[in-house]
Order: structure tokens, then C-alpha cells, then sequence
């Protein structure tokens, strides 16, 4: 279970969810999609999903919705297409628990949860509820990005989820007809944040008016142009986002094996 974090929104945290899962499950993974923006998701405006209220079976058991061979649940089905969803601290909590709870996944390789901004009410309820595997941090390469990621980042480490890593989006900007990367938001931000608070820096997107236009249109850029350079550094991303989780893996082996050994000596 992976959370997609960002100190604050505007970052394209959910782009990047979306692009994140879809290419872990190119990859051949059985991936599901949890939109826990509860007051701006967006995920379902991404992958071309009508509005509707979720399939129920007994004991209150929720069925997420499919699409491009991922299941996704989201905090849009739960209100009419356009209308608020106005609710409490406590209410926020509830739903997410729900969505933890009562939604039938099946078997799944990855559950990526796109997670509001900020360090509020549904991170805490996550960090609680949730067996989280790790998270992975979205920021922009400018300052008043960076400020907030560092914050969300020392949010996990407060809570003991492990960090993934940073992922620096809207990196750079390659105008038609030349190669050349244009640092439009400064340069290098994310490289220095991950390395300041000794996390892995998992890589760069490059800002593409298509990843907007795909996104707008419900199919996501890894899907609609799978050779673009966005598609290829989602790919990418995937690929140090499994890494990452299996390195992990093999150190909390690591600790039990050795403690194992302690305790019998």
C-alpha cells in the first residue's frame, strides 16, 4: 500500500498517482486506485469514469470500479456529479475507513492511494488504520513547493511510514522542435530535498501540455502516448517505486533474521 503525498496541492499529485499506477500495472502488476482527496478528487475526471455510486454487496461491502484492468475507488462516487461534498474532521475519517475496509479488492500486487494535500485529518487516519508499505512525496522544483514537501515528509517520518522518495514533477519543460530541457520552476530542487533529509530521490517529470490534455480527456499520458517523455518517466518512477519497496523488504528481513539469531544464541 503506497501513499502519494504532497505538502500542498497544485503539485499534479494526483497526475502522477494515476500515471504511477497504471504504469506498475503495464508492468504486469494487479493494481487498485484509491482516491482519498476527499474534497478535490480528481481521479475519476483522469481515467474517464462516469460518476456513479459504487456496486454494493452484503455486509456493507463496497466494489471498486474497473478501468484499463486497474480497480479504483473514489471519493467523487460518494455525491452527485459537481456537488460538494461538505463534511467534519470526524466524517473525513470515516470514509476512509470505509474505503480500507469495505471495499472488495481482490488480490492485489499494489494499492496506490492518492492522498489530499497537506498533513491533516485523512493522513492521520491512513497513517493509523493503514498498513502502509510507504510514501512517496510530490513537489515542484520551486521554493514555496519544497517548503511543504519537507513538511510532508517529516509527517511520515513522525508516524514511522517509510519514505520511498521524492519525485520532483513539472522538472522541466522541452518546447516542439528542440531538445533542450527549459527550467522553468528552477532547477534541481528535489535532488537537493531528498538528499537534505537522506531519502531516496525516486526521479523528474517533465511538464507536457499532452499529460494535462490526456488526463482532461480520461486517458492518462502512460496510456494515450506510452512513448512521451512523461510515459517514460512514469515508467521509470515505477520502477524505482517497486525497487524502493523491495529493498525495503529485504532490511526488515534483514532485522528479523538477525534478531532470530540473537534470541537463539
Amino acid at each position: 500500500i503506497i501513499a502519494v503525498a504532497s505538502g500542498k496541492g497544485g503539485v499534479g499529485k494526483s497526475t502522477v498517482a494515476a500515471n504511477l499506477a497504471l504504469a506498475l500495472q503495464l508492468s504486469g502488476a494487479k493494481v487498485g486506485l484509491m482516491d482519498a482527496d476527499i474534497y478535490g478528487p480528481s481521479v475519476p475526471q483522469m481515467l474517464g469514469i462516469p460518476i456513479a455510486p459504487p456496486k454494493a454487496g452484503p455486509d456493507n461491502k463496497i466494489y471498486p470500479i474497473e478501468k484499463y484492468g486497474m480497480k479504483v475507488i473514489s471519493a467523487a462516487f460518494l455525491a452527485k456529479e459537481g456537488q460538494p461534498l461538505m463534511l467534519r474532521g470526524p466524517m473525513l475519517g470515516g470514509i476512509i475507513q470505509q474505503f480500507l475496509q469495505n471495499v472488495e479488492w481482490g488480490e492485489l500486487d499494489y494499492v496506490i492511494i492518492d492522498l489530499p494535500p497537506g498533513t491533516g485529518d485523512v493522513q492521520m487516519t491512513l497513517t493509523q488504520r493503514a498498513p502502509l508499505s510507504g510514501a512517496v512525496v510530490v513537489t515542484t522544483p520551486q521554493e514555496v513547493s519544497l517548503i511543504d514537501a519537507e513538511k510532508g515528509v517529516k509527517m511520515f517520518f513522525q508516524v514511522k511510514v517509510p519514505i520511498l522518495g521524492v519525485v520532483e514533477n513539472m522538472s522541466y519543460f522541452i518546447c516542439d522542435g528542440c531538445d533542450k530541457k527549459h527550467f522553468i520552476f528552477k532547477n534541481g530542487g528535489g535532488r537537493d530535498l531528498a538528499e537534505k533529509l537522506k531519502v531516496s530521490y525516486l526521479g523528474d517529470v517533465p511538464l507536457v501540455s499532452k499529460v494535462v490534455e490526456n488526463g482532461d480527456s480520461g486517458m492518462p499520458t502512460v496510456m494515450a502516448d506510452p512513448k512521451s517523455p512523461a510515459s517514460i518517466a512514469y515508467k521509470e518512477l515505477a520502477g524505482q517505486v517497486a525497487a524502493q519497496l523491495s529493498i525495503n523488504q529485504a532490511k526488515e528481513d534483514q532485522v528479523e533474521t538477525t534478531f532470530e539469531l540473537a534470541w537463539e544464541g
